[in-house]
């Protein structure tokens, strides 16, 4: 077994990238501090083909040096937009028939194993900050909640590694409905 070149990856360019269909899914930052998980978030968006990342209240927005550290281009590829206020583009997302998911533990919640994205409908996922989680007004907001199942003694994951999970489940299920 040989380890890809990365001319055997075959990457496309930034500009074929944005011409490609993505899954239908936005990601909202919910004041996320980390410069690096904002970073992460954007590599990830890229990974998996997310339509686009708001980046919310106190979020740090591209270009900084340590969003770049750990996104390595996909600020260039990923489409992103700063808002001031969660709650009102949450709002404003439901109004453009999105279905808005918080990814949080809560009262309700749905595990993540067990969530079924419908076809034919946009979603929005919303994280939050690493110390808050999601603000209690943008889950009142949500029409769901997706909880990570967790088994340790944690019971938390940092925002880059639930984003990781949450958007593979959701690309994976999109794409078996797909076949």
């Amino acid at each position: 077994m040989r380890k890809l070149s990365m001319d055997d990856l075959n990457r496309d360019s930034v500009e074929d990238f944005k011409n490609k269909k993505k899954i239908p899914l936005v990601l909202v930052l919910d004041n996320v501090r980390s410069l690096n998980n904002v970073g992460s978030v954007f590599r990830t968006a890229d990974a998996f083909m997310v339509e686009k990342i708001y980046l919310c209240g106190i979020t740090g927005t591209p270009p900084h040096r340590d969003i770049e550290k750990t996104a390595l281009g996909a600020t260039e590829s990923v489409a992103w937009q700063h808002v001031p206020d969660t709650l009102e583009l949450v709002k404003e997302l439901k109004a453009q028939s999105y279905k808005i998911g918080s990814v949080e533990q809560a009262e309700q919640s749905i595990k993540l194993n067990a969530f079924q994205p419908e076809t034919g409908h946009a979603y929005a996922l919303v994280l939050g900050n690493e110390v808050f989680g999601v603000e209690q007004d943008v889950i009142n907001h949500s029409d769901f909640v997706l909880e990570i199942p967790q088994f340790g003694t944690k019971h938390s994951l940092n925002i880059s590694v639930a984003t990781g999970v949450v958007v593979w489940d959701f690309l994976s299920k999109v794409m078996s409905q797909e076949v």
